[in-house]
Protein backbone atom coordinates (compact mmCIF):
# COMPACT_ATOMS: atom_id res chain seq x y z
CA UNK A 1 0.00 0.00 0.00
CA UNK A 2 2.91 2.36 0.66
CA UNK A 3 4.61 1.87 -2.67
CA UNK A 4 1.71 2.27 -4.11
CA UNK A 5 0.83 5.24 -2.49
CA UNK A 6 4.37 6.21 -3.23
CA UNK A 7 4.00 5.91 -6.97
CA UNK A 8 0.99 7.71 -7.66
CA UNK A 9 2.60 10.59 -5.56
CA UNK A 10 5.21 11.10 -7.15
CA UNK A 11 3.78 10.77 -10.51
CA UNK A 12 1.30 13.15 -9.54
CA UNK A 13 3.91 15.70 -7.71
CA UNK A 14 5.88 15.22 -11.46
CA UNK A 15 3.27 15.78 -14.09
CA UNK A 16 2.11 18.87 -11.65
CA UNK A 17 5.91 20.13 -12.21
CA UNK A 18 6.12 19.37 -15.34
CA UNK A 19 3.13 21.27 -16.90
CA UNK A 20 4.10 24.28 -14.30
CA UNK A 21 7.50 24.61 -16.92
CA UNK A 22 5.48 25.20 -19.80
CA UNK A 23 3.11 27.86 -17.69
CA UNK A 24 4.01 30.38 -20.40
CA UNK A 25 2.45 28.68 -23.13
CA UNK A 26 -0.82 27.92 -20.65
CA UNK A 27 -1.16 31.22 -18.78
CA UNK A 28 -0.28 33.95 -20.54
CA UNK A 29 -1.55 37.57 -21.85
CA UNK A 30 0.83 37.35 -24.67
CA UNK A 31 0.29 34.78 -27.60
CA UNK A 32 2.24 31.66 -28.07
CA UNK A 33 2.63 32.68 -31.54
CA UNK A 34 2.22 35.82 -34.13
CA UNK A 35 2.12 35.62 -37.77
CA UNK A 36 2.60 39.33 -39.07
CA UNK A 37 4.20 40.38 -42.92
CA UNK A 38 5.39 36.79 -43.55
CA UNK A 39 7.14 36.57 -40.47
CA UNK A 40 6.55 34.25 -37.23
CA UNK A 41 6.85 35.82 -33.75
CA UNK A 42 6.95 34.16 -30.76
CA UNK A 43 6.27 36.42 -27.78
CA UNK A 44 5.96 33.74 -25.60
CA UNK A 45 9.35 33.35 -25.49
CA UNK A 46 10.80 36.59 -26.37
CA UNK A 47 10.79 40.07 -26.47
CA UNK A 48 9.56 42.56 -29.14
CA UNK A 49 8.63 46.21 -29.36
CA UNK A 50 5.64 47.56 -30.39
CA UNK A 51 6.90 49.05 -33.62
CA UNK A 52 7.96 45.58 -34.57
CA UNK A 53 3.87 45.28 -35.19
CA UNK A 54 2.41 48.80 -35.18
CA UNK A 55 5.13 50.74 -36.82
CA UNK A 56 4.81 54.07 -34.47
CA UNK A 57 8.76 53.79 -33.36
CA UNK A 58 7.62 52.68 -29.68
CA UNK A 59 10.40 50.52 -27.99
CA UNK A 60 7.61 49.09 -25.21
CA UNK A 61 6.06 46.49 -24.53
CA UNK A 62 3.35 45.60 -27.03
CA UNK A 63 -0.21 45.18 -25.93
CA UNK A 64 -0.91 42.30 -28.37
CA UNK A 65 -4.64 41.75 -26.94
CA UNK A 66 -5.24 45.54 -28.41
CA UNK A 67 -3.42 44.95 -31.36
CA UNK A 68 -5.37 41.56 -32.20
CA UNK A 69 -8.03 43.43 -32.78
CA UNK A 70 -6.35 46.23 -34.82
CA UNK A 71 -7.90 45.83 -39.10
CA UNK A 72 -4.68 44.93 -39.78
CA UNK A 73 -5.06 41.67 -38.07
CA UNK A 74 -9.18 41.54 -38.13
CA UNK A 75 -9.00 42.18 -42.14
CA UNK A 76 -6.61 39.66 -43.52
CA UNK A 77 -5.85 36.08 -42.86
CA UNK A 78 -2.57 36.29 -43.14
CA UNK A 79 -1.81 38.17 -40.18
CA UNK A 80 -2.79 36.38 -36.99
CA UNK A 81 -2.21 36.09 -33.16
CA UNK A 82 -2.61 32.31 -30.96
CA UNK A 83 -3.20 33.04 -27.80
CA UNK A 84 -2.77 30.27 -24.93
CA UNK A 85 -5.82 28.94 -23.42
CA UNK A 86 -5.89 30.35 -20.71
CA UNK A 87 -5.72 34.73 -21.71
CA UNK A 88 -4.09 36.15 -17.93
CA UNK A 89 -1.05 36.29 -16.64
CA UNK A 90 0.80 36.28 -13.62
CA UNK A 91 1.75 40.35 -13.81
CA UNK A 92 -1.50 41.40 -15.74
CA UNK A 93 -3.85 43.51 -14.02
CA UNK A 94 -7.42 42.76 -14.84
CA UNK A 95 -9.89 45.85 -15.41
CA UNK A 96 -12.00 46.16 -12.89
CA UNK A 97 -14.99 47.47 -15.59
CA UNK A 98 -15.01 43.87 -16.99
CA UNK A 99 -16.12 42.52 -14.00
CA UNK A 100 -19.21 41.40 -13.67
CA UNK A 101 -21.17 41.85 -10.24
CA UNK A 102 -24.89 42.10 -9.47
CA UNK A 103 -26.75 45.19 -10.00
CA UNK A 104 -29.08 45.07 -7.15
CA UNK A 105 -29.46 46.37 -3.85
CA UNK A 106 -29.84 44.01 -1.20
CA UNK A 107 -32.11 45.90 2.01
CA UNK A 108 -31.32 44.06 5.22
CA UNK A 109 -33.88 44.44 8.23
CA UNK A 110 -32.75 43.75 11.39
CA UNK A 111 -35.15 43.61 14.47
CA UNK A 112 -33.68 46.39 16.92
CA UNK A 113 -35.56 47.05 20.04
CA UNK A 114 -35.55 50.82 21.33
CA UNK A 115 -34.92 51.70 24.50
CA UNK A 116 -35.49 54.56 26.58
CA UNK A 117 -34.10 56.25 30.12
CA UNK A 118 -36.21 58.28 32.72
CA UNK A 119 -35.51 59.59 35.90
CA UNK A 120 -38.74 60.34 37.25
CA UNK A 121 -39.41 62.23 41.38
CA UNK A 122 -41.41 61.66 43.85
CA UNK A 123 -44.67 62.78 42.33
CA UNK A 124 -43.59 60.97 38.71
CA UNK A 125 -42.62 63.51 37.37
CA UNK A 126 -39.69 63.66 34.61
CA UNK A 127 -36.39 65.26 35.71
CA UNK A 128 -34.82 63.59 32.61
CA UNK A 129 -34.78 61.59 30.27
CA UNK A 130 -32.42 60.14 26.67
CA UNK A 131 -34.78 58.57 24.10
CA UNK A 132 -37.63 58.20 25.79
CA UNK A 133 -39.64 60.31 23.36
CA UNK A 134 -39.99 57.33 21.14
CA UNK A 135 -41.97 55.64 23.49
CA UNK A 136 -44.51 58.61 23.77
CA UNK A 137 -44.58 60.44 20.10
CA UNK A 138 -42.79 63.63 21.43
CA UNK A 139 -39.35 64.88 21.93
CA UNK A 140 -37.27 64.96 24.83
CA UNK A 141 -38.07 68.90 25.58
CA UNK A 142 -41.64 68.69 25.57
CA UNK A 143 -41.46 65.69 28.11
CA UNK A 144 -39.63 66.99 30.60
CA UNK A 145 -41.53 68.19 33.94
CA UNK A 146 -44.75 65.92 32.89
CA UNK A 147 -46.02 63.42 34.71
CA UNK A 148 -45.23 59.67 33.56
CA UNK A 149 -48.53 58.71 33.94
CA UNK A 150 -50.05 61.22 31.56
CA UNK A 151 -48.88 58.24 29.20
CA UNK A 152 -48.84 54.96 31.29
CA UNK A 153 -50.54 53.50 33.98
CA UNK A 154 -47.47 51.37 35.69
CA UNK A 155 -48.36 48.53 37.01
CA UNK A 156 -48.54 48.09 40.86
CA UNK A 157 -45.08 45.87 41.17
CA UNK A 158 -43.55 48.81 39.62
CA UNK A 159 -45.31 51.70 41.24
CA UNK A 160 -43.99 49.54 45.24
CA UNK A 161 -40.72 49.31 43.49
CA UNK A 162 -40.55 53.14 42.97
CA UNK A 163 -41.96 53.53 46.56
CA UNK A 164 -38.96 51.38 48.14
CA UNK A 165 -36.39 53.10 46.51
CA UNK A 166 -37.66 57.00 47.66
CA UNK A 167 -37.85 55.27 51.29
CA UNK A 168 -34.40 54.23 50.67
CA UNK A 169 -35.59 50.76 51.06
CA UNK A 170 -33.44 47.47 49.75
CA UNK A 171 -35.28 46.55 46.93
CA UNK A 172 -34.51 43.88 43.99
CA UNK A 173 -34.59 43.61 40.57
CA UNK A 174 -38.14 44.76 39.24
CA UNK A 175 -39.66 44.50 35.50
CA UNK A 176 -43.34 44.37 34.21
CA UNK A 177 -44.51 44.45 30.82
CA UNK A 178 -46.61 47.45 29.62
CA UNK A 179 -48.21 48.94 26.15
CA UNK A 180 -46.93 52.14 24.67
CA UNK A 181 -48.07 54.49 22.16
CA UNK A 182 -49.08 51.99 18.65
CA UNK A 183 -49.28 48.81 20.59
CA UNK A 184 -46.01 48.41 21.24
CA UNK A 185 -45.62 45.73 24.23
CA UNK A 186 -42.51 47.53 26.33
CA UNK A 187 -40.38 46.22 29.55
CA UNK A 188 -40.04 48.47 32.00
CA UNK A 189 -37.68 47.79 34.76
CA UNK A 190 -36.22 48.85 37.83
CA UNK A 191 -32.35 48.02 38.62
CA UNK A 192 -31.51 46.32 42.11
CA UNK A 193 -31.46 49.06 45.43
CA UNK A 194 -29.27 49.07 48.04
CA UNK A 195 -29.47 51.40 50.69
CA UNK A 196 -27.58 55.21 50.87
CA UNK A 197 -27.00 57.21 53.16
CA UNK A 198 -29.27 59.56 52.33
CA UNK A 199 -33.10 58.57 50.45
CA UNK A 200 -32.07 59.68 46.07
CA UNK A 201 -33.99 62.58 44.52
CA UNK A 202 -34.69 60.31 41.35
CA UNK A 203 -35.45 56.76 40.58
CA UNK A 204 -34.65 55.66 37.09
CA UNK A 205 -36.79 53.46 35.05
CA UNK A 206 -35.34 51.79 31.90
CA UNK A 207 -37.94 50.93 29.21
CA UNK A 208 -36.63 48.45 26.60
CA UNK A 209 -39.07 47.24 23.51
CA UNK A 210 -39.67 43.92 23.12
CA UNK A 211 -39.26 41.81 19.79
CA UNK A 212 -40.40 38.73 18.97
CA UNK A 213 -37.68 35.73 19.76
CA UNK A 214 -35.89 33.95 17.31
CA UNK A 215 -37.03 36.63 14.54
CA UNK A 216 -35.07 36.46 11.35
CA UNK A 217 -33.64 39.16 9.16
CA UNK A 218 -36.00 39.67 6.63
CA UNK A 219 -34.85 41.37 3.07
CA UNK A 220 -35.70 43.52 0.27
CA UNK A 221 -33.79 43.06 -3.20
CA UNK A 222 -34.10 46.39 -5.55
CA UNK A 223 -33.18 46.69 -8.99
CA UNK A 224 -31.23 49.53 -11.03
CA UNK A 225 -35.25 51.26 -11.63
CA UNK A 226 -35.72 51.31 -7.63
CA UNK A 227 -38.01 48.33 -8.63
CA UNK A 228 -38.67 45.42 -5.52
CA UNK A 229 -37.65 42.18 -6.87
CA UNK A 230 -38.00 40.02 -3.93
CA UNK A 231 -38.55 39.81 -0.51
CA UNK A 232 -38.27 37.49 2.38
CA UNK A 233 -41.34 37.63 4.53
CA UNK A 234 -43.70 40.62 4.36
CA UNK A 235 -41.60 43.80 5.36
CA UNK A 236 -42.38 45.55 2.27
CA UNK A 237 -45.82 45.31 2.94
CA UNK A 238 -45.92 46.43 6.63
CA UNK A 239 -44.18 49.43 5.63
CA UNK A 240 -46.19 52.95 5.84
CA UNK A 241 -45.97 55.35 2.81
CA UNK A 242 -43.23 57.49 4.78
CA UNK A 243 -40.82 54.45 5.42
CA UNK A 244 -40.95 53.22 1.96
CA UNK A 245 -40.08 56.37 0.36
CA UNK A 246 -37.08 56.90 2.90
CA UNK A 247 -36.11 53.02 2.18
CA UNK A 248 -36.27 54.60 -1.90
CA UNK A 249 -34.29 57.12 -1.35
CA UNK A 250 -31.49 55.33 0.23
CA UNK A 251 -31.68 52.73 -2.17
CA UNK A 252 -31.00 55.13 -5.05
CA UNK A 253 -28.05 56.60 -3.31
CA UNK A 254 -26.67 53.28 -2.72
CA UNK A 255 -26.60 52.99 -6.46
CA UNK A 256 -24.00 55.69 -6.42
CA UNK A 257 -21.85 55.27 -3.37
CA UNK A 258 -22.22 54.10 0.47
CA UNK A 259 -24.89 54.59 2.27
CA UNK A 260 -24.94 54.07 5.98
CA UNK A 261 -27.87 51.99 7.64
CA UNK A 262 -30.93 53.93 9.28
CA UNK A 263 -33.43 52.47 12.12
CA UNK A 264 -36.99 52.87 10.99
CA UNK A 265 -40.28 51.84 12.88
CA UNK A 266 -41.79 49.28 10.60
CA UNK A 267 -45.03 46.59 11.83
CA UNK A 268 -44.57 48.24 15.18
CA UNK A 269 -40.89 47.16 15.64
CA UNK A 270 -37.84 49.07 15.11
CA UNK A 271 -35.84 47.61 12.59
CA UNK A 272 -32.58 48.23 11.49
CA UNK A 273 -31.74 48.76 7.85
CA UNK A 274 -28.65 48.25 6.00
CA UNK A 275 -28.04 48.82 2.05
CA UNK A 276 -25.76 46.04 0.20
CA UNK A 277 -24.47 46.29 -3.09
CA UNK A 278 -21.47 43.58 -4.39
CA UNK A 279 -18.97 46.74 -5.51
CA UNK A 280 -16.19 45.54 -8.18
CA UNK A 281 -13.31 45.97 -6.36
CA UNK A 282 -10.11 44.00 -5.75
CA UNK A 283 -9.61 41.19 -4.19
CA UNK A 284 -12.59 40.38 -6.45
CA UNK A 285 -14.28 36.39 -5.63
CA UNK A 286 -13.74 33.29 -9.11
CA UNK A 287 -15.98 34.45 -12.08
CA UNK A 288 -16.37 33.42 -15.29
CA UNK A 289 -13.06 34.10 -16.86
CA UNK A 290 -11.10 33.52 -13.41
CA UNK A 291 -11.80 30.47 -11.98
CA UNK A 292 -9.67 31.02 -8.56
CA UNK A 293 -10.34 34.84 -8.40
CA UNK A 294 -8.59 38.06 -8.58
CA UNK A 295 -6.01 39.25 -5.65
CA UNK A 296 -5.61 42.81 -4.03
CA UNK A 297 -3.62 43.97 -7.01
CA UNK A 298 -6.07 42.46 -9.93
CA UNK A 299 -3.68 39.72 -10.88
CA UNK A 300 -5.44 36.14 -11.96
CA UNK A 301 -4.85 34.14 -8.59
CA UNK A 302 -5.01 30.92 -11.25
CA UNK A 303 -2.16 32.26 -13.10
CA UNK A 304 -0.56 32.85 -10.05
CA UNK A 305 -0.68 29.68 -8.76
CA UNK A 306 0.71 28.10 -11.53
CA UNK A 307 3.40 30.30 -11.74
CA UNK A 308 4.25 29.91 -7.89
CA UNK A 309 4.33 25.65 -8.23
CA UNK A 310 7.09 26.50 -10.96
CA UNK A 311 8.78 28.39 -8.61
CA UNK A 312 8.32 26.53 -5.42
CA UNK A 313 9.08 23.08 -6.73
CA UNK A 314 12.34 24.34 -8.65
CA UNK A 315 13.81 26.56 -5.51
CA UNK A 316 12.86 23.49 -3.28
CA UNK A 317 14.94 21.36 -5.96
CA UNK A 318 18.27 23.20 -6.63
CA UNK A 319 17.96 24.57 -2.48
CA UNK A 320 18.01 20.34 -1.51
CA UNK A 321 20.56 19.81 -4.23
CA UNK A 322 23.27 22.38 -3.07
CA UNK A 323 22.34 21.69 0.17
CA UNK A 324 23.25 17.90 -0.29
CA UNK A 325 26.07 18.51 -2.08
CA UNK A 326 27.72 20.70 0.55
CA UNK A 327 26.37 18.28 3.27
CA UNK A 328 27.98 15.37 1.58
CA UNK A 329 31.35 16.94 1.12
CA UNK A 330 31.46 18.12 4.49
CA UNK A 331 30.39 15.09 5.82
CA UNK A 332 32.72 13.05 4.06
CA UNK A 333 35.76 14.63 4.50
CA UNK A 334 34.88 14.62 8.58
CA UNK A 335 34.20 11.10 8.38
CA UNK A 336 36.85 9.65 6.43
CA UNK A 337 39.88 11.53 7.64
CA UNK A 338 38.36 12.03 11.38
CA UNK A 339 40.93 12.66 14.35
CA UNK A 340 41.82 16.52 15.00
CA UNK A 341 40.38 17.58 11.44
CA UNK A 342 36.81 16.26 12.50
CA UNK A 343 37.03 17.43 16.13
CA UNK A 344 38.28 20.91 14.41
CA UNK A 345 35.72 21.18 11.33
CA UNK A 346 33.06 19.46 13.57
CA UNK A 347 33.35 22.67 16.47
CA UNK A 348 33.32 25.01 13.01
CA UNK A 349 30.04 23.60 11.97
CA UNK A 350 28.39 23.94 15.01
CA UNK A 351 29.56 27.65 15.56
CA UNK A 352 28.03 28.23 12.00
CA UNK A 353 24.79 26.53 12.98
CA UNK A 354 24.57 29.04 15.90
CA UNK A 355 24.09 32.43 14.00
CA UNK A 356 20.69 33.05 13.36
CA UNK A 357 19.41 32.69 9.92
CA UNK A 358 16.77 35.23 9.32
CA UNK A 359 18.90 38.58 10.83
CA UNK A 360 21.47 37.18 8.22
CA UNK A 361 18.67 36.82 5.37
CA UNK A 362 17.39 39.99 6.71
CA UNK A 363 21.05 41.49 6.13
CA UNK A 364 21.93 40.20 3.10
CA UNK A 365 18.30 41.24 1.60
CA UNK A 366 18.76 44.99 2.61
CA UNK A 367 22.66 45.33 1.59
CA UNK A 368 22.13 43.39 -2.11
CA UNK A 369 18.77 43.31 -2.91
CA UNK A 370 16.16 40.35 -2.60
CA UNK A 371 16.16 38.04 -5.71
CA UNK A 372 15.52 34.04 -6.17
CA UNK A 373 19.28 33.55 -6.37
CA UNK A 374 20.69 35.39 -3.46
CA UNK A 375 17.26 33.61 -1.19
CA UNK A 376 18.98 30.36 -2.34
CA UNK A 377 22.51 31.16 -1.63
CA UNK A 378 21.82 32.01 1.95
CA UNK A 379 19.29 29.78 2.42
CA UNK A 380 22.10 27.24 1.35
CA UNK A 381 24.96 28.00 3.70
CA UNK A 382 22.43 27.21 6.19
CA UNK A 383 20.59 23.67 5.10
CA UNK A 384 23.23 22.06 4.55
CA UNK A 385 24.21 21.37 7.93
CA UNK A 386 22.04 19.17 9.18
CA UNK A 387 22.49 16.40 6.67
CA UNK A 388 26.20 16.60 6.90
CA UNK A 389 26.05 14.93 10.26
CA UNK A 390 24.35 11.93 8.63
CA UNK A 391 27.24 11.71 6.08
CA UNK A 392 29.63 11.65 8.91
CA UNK A 393 28.19 8.96 10.90
CA UNK A 394 28.13 6.80 7.93
CA UNK A 395 31.89 7.25 6.77
CA UNK A 396 32.39 6.88 10.17
CA UNK A 397 30.83 3.60 10.08
CA UNK A 398 32.49 2.71 6.87
CA UNK A 399 36.24 3.77 6.64
CA UNK A 400 36.94 0.51 8.62
CA UNK A 401 35.18 -1.87 6.99
CA UNK A 402 37.73 -3.95 4.88
CA UNK A 403 36.91 -3.16 1.72
CA UNK A 404 37.90 -0.11 2.14
CA UNK A 405 41.32 -1.05 3.97
CA UNK A 406 41.91 -3.41 0.81
CA UNK A 407 41.73 0.49 -1.21
CA UNK A 408 43.90 1.85 0.65
CA UNK A 409 46.60 -1.13 1.19
CA UNK A 410 46.47 -1.02 -3.21
CA UNK A 411 47.09 2.74 -2.73
CA UNK A 412 44.06 3.65 -4.18
CA UNK A 413 43.83 7.45 -3.86
CA UNK A 414 41.72 8.93 -0.97
CA UNK A 415 39.30 11.16 -2.97
CA UNK A 416 38.58 8.05 -4.94
CA UNK A 417 38.13 6.08 -2.05
CA UNK A 418 35.70 8.61 -0.90
CA UNK A 419 33.65 8.43 -3.97
CA UNK A 420 33.91 5.55 -5.92
CA UNK A 421 33.96 2.78 -2.83
CA UNK A 422 32.93 4.40 0.66
CA UNK A 423 30.08 7.34 -1.16
CA UNK A 424 27.72 4.96 -2.76
CA UNK A 425 27.14 2.77 0.52
CA UNK A 426 26.82 6.26 2.28
CA UNK A 427 24.29 7.55 0.13
CA UNK A 428 20.64 5.31 2.04
CA UNK A 429 20.69 8.72 4.61
CA UNK A 430 20.75 11.02 1.59
CA UNK A 431 18.12 9.03 -0.34
CA UNK A 432 15.88 8.95 2.08
CA UNK A 433 15.94 12.56 3.49
CA UNK A 434 15.74 14.28 -0.09
CA UNK A 435 12.43 14.58 -0.20
CA UNK A 436 11.39 15.33 3.23
CA UNK A 437 14.19 17.82 2.58
CA UNK A 438 12.36 19.37 -0.55
CA UNK A 439 9.07 19.58 1.90
CA UNK A 440 11.15 21.79 4.19
CA UNK A 441 12.60 23.93 1.61
CA UNK A 442 9.00 24.56 -0.15
CA UNK A 443 7.83 25.47 3.04
CA UNK A 444 10.81 27.56 4.02
CA UNK A 445 9.97 29.80 0.66
CA UNK A 446 6.03 29.99 1.69
CA UNK A 447 7.02 31.24 5.18
CA UNK A 448 9.46 33.61 4.06
CA UNK A 449 7.56 35.34 1.14
CA UNK A 450 4.73 35.43 3.47
CA UNK A 451 7.12 37.52 6.22
CA UNK A 452 8.12 39.63 3.27
CA UNK A 453 11.68 38.05 3.67
CA UNK A 454 11.04 35.87 0.54
CA UNK A 455 11.21 36.70 -3.45
CA UNK A 456 10.84 40.16 -4.35
CA UNK A 457 7.33 40.96 -5.65
CA UNK A 458 5.70 40.86 -7.81
CA UNK A 459 7.04 37.12 -8.23
CA UNK A 460 4.42 35.00 -8.48
CA UNK A 461 4.47 33.54 -5.19
CA UNK A 462 1.98 31.22 -2.85
CA UNK A 463 3.44 32.34 0.91
CA UNK A 464 2.69 36.48 -1.24
CA UNK A 465 -0.85 35.16 -1.38
CA UNK A 466 -1.48 34.16 1.68
CA UNK A 467 0.04 37.47 2.84
CA UNK A 468 -2.23 38.80 0.95
CA UNK A 469 -5.18 36.59 2.75
CA UNK A 470 -4.17 38.05 6.23
CA UNK A 471 -4.88 41.53 5.01
CA UNK A 472 -8.02 40.57 3.37
CA UNK A 473 -9.42 38.24 5.45
CA UNK A 474 -13.00 38.27 4.01
CA UNK A 475 -11.08 37.14 0.46
CA UNK A 476 -11.23 33.11 1.12
CA UNK A 477 -10.13 31.96 -2.32
CA UNK A 478 -6.29 33.92 -0.82
CA UNK A 479 -6.62 31.46 2.00
CA UNK A 480 -8.26 28.15 0.28
CA UNK A 481 -5.87 27.86 -2.98
CA UNK A 482 -2.49 29.06 -1.92
CA UNK A 483 -3.08 26.43 1.27
CA UNK A 484 -4.93 23.70 -0.70
CA UNK A 485 -1.41 24.02 -3.32
CA UNK A 486 1.04 23.60 -0.53
CA UNK A 487 -1.06 21.43 1.63
CA UNK A 488 -1.20 18.62 -1.93
CA UNK A 489 2.73 19.38 -2.65
CA UNK A 490 4.09 18.91 0.18
CA UNK A 491 2.16 15.57 0.93
CA UNK A 492 3.13 13.85 -1.74
CA UNK A 493 5.96 14.85 -1.21
CA UNK A 494 6.10 13.29 2.27
CA UNK A 495 4.51 10.11 0.83
CA UNK A 496 7.15 9.41 -1.60
CA UNK A 497 9.84 10.18 1.28
CA UNK A 498 7.59 7.30 3.27
CA UNK A 499 8.42 4.90 0.14
CA UNK A 500 11.45 5.61 0.02
CA UNK A 501 12.20 5.02 3.33
CA UNK A 502 10.32 1.97 3.11
CA UNK A 503 12.56 0.67 0.66
CA UNK A 504 15.86 1.30 2.19
CA UNK A 505 15.08 0.32 5.56
CA UNK A 506 16.80 -3.01 6.29
CA UNK A 507 14.47 -3.55 9.45
CA UNK A 508 11.78 -5.98 7.93
CA UNK A 509 14.59 -8.02 6.26
CA UNK A 510 16.60 -8.76 9.16
CA UNK A 511 13.40 -10.23 11.32
CA UNK A 512 12.12 -13.68 11.52
CA UNK A 513 8.02 -14.14 9.88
Amino acid sequence: MGAKRARFSFFLLFILYFISLFSELICNDVPVYVRFNDRSYFPALFFYPEQEFTGSKKQTRPDYARINETPIFTGSRRHFMIFPPFRFGPYESAKIDSLETSGNVTVSAKPWPAMGIVNIKRDYRIASSRSFGYFVGESEKQIKNRSLTQWHDLPDEIKKGISQRFENRGAPVTSAIIETKGGKKTRVSLSTFSPRSHPPKTVRLTFREMAPENRPVEKMVFDHSIKLMSQTGDIWDQSPPGAREKIRSHVRSRFHGHVEPVKLSIGGLTRRLSFEKEDARFPFPPVAGHPMGIDGAGRDVFARMLYGLRTSVTFGLLLVVCSMSLGIAAGAFQGYYGGIADMTAQRMIEIWSALPFLYVMILMGSVFGRGFFLLLFCYGIFNWIGISYYVRAEFLRLRRQPFVEAAKSMGTPPLKIIFRHILPNALTPVVTFFPFSLVGAIGALAALDYLGFGLPPPTPSWGELLFQAHQFRWAWWLILYPSLALFVVMLCAVFVGEGVRNAYDPKKYVRLQ
